[in-house]
């Protein structure tokens, strides 16, 4: 079994749950080959998924990222109801560039996908540890204010869960 899989099986299968909302026999069982199927197509053709390990505190603080997340989304939609709905939008949209402290290939991807599921917000590029954001309403031009700004409330638990 490749290196990796089992807890990126898991993952997946987790997810599927969550996801459909069924205990249904044929949904458990669907829900977990087809999460084994992905797992083993990733871990074997992606080295970055296989260097993923579980240890308790990586699942806490990855269960802290997914709540920081849901909400920074609920925040970053109120905040999109708030400019479609006004009178007279004012903002001022532009590119920003941040620099993550994140190593891993999977806490990068995690992050990129974070801001870019966050409105308001897309990833142009990814280069290192760079990033390259579009934003919606500009909050800073300044490299350091920017990364605190858009990737400060994911960093520290991606770190911590996934490097």
């Amino acid at each position: 079994m490749p290196r990796g899989f089992l807890w990126l099986w898991l993952l997946l299968t987790v997810i599927w749950f969550a996801a459909n909302s069924s205990l249904a026999i044929e949904s458990i069982l669907s829900g977990a080959v087809i999460s084994a199927v992905l797992a083993w197509t990733f871990v074997r053709h992606f080295p970055a998924w296989a260097d993923i390990r579980f240890t308790p505190e990586r699942l806490i603080h990855f269960v802290r990222y997914t709540g920081v997340f849901a909400i920074e989304m609920v925040c970053a939609n109120i905040t999109m109801l708030r400019y479609v709905y006004a009178p007279r939008i004012d903002i001022d949209p532009g590119i920003v560039t941040i620099k993550t402290r994140l190593k891993t290939p999977v806490g990068r991807l995690a992050l990129a996908n974070s801001i870019a599921l966050t409105p308001g917000s897309l990833v142009v590029d990814m280069d290192g540890d760079t990033l390259t954001v579009h934003c919606l309403d500009v909050p800073t031009t300044d490299t350091e204010d920017a990364t605190r700004i858009i990737a400060g409330p994911f960093e520290d638990d991606l770190e911590k869960a996934f490097g």
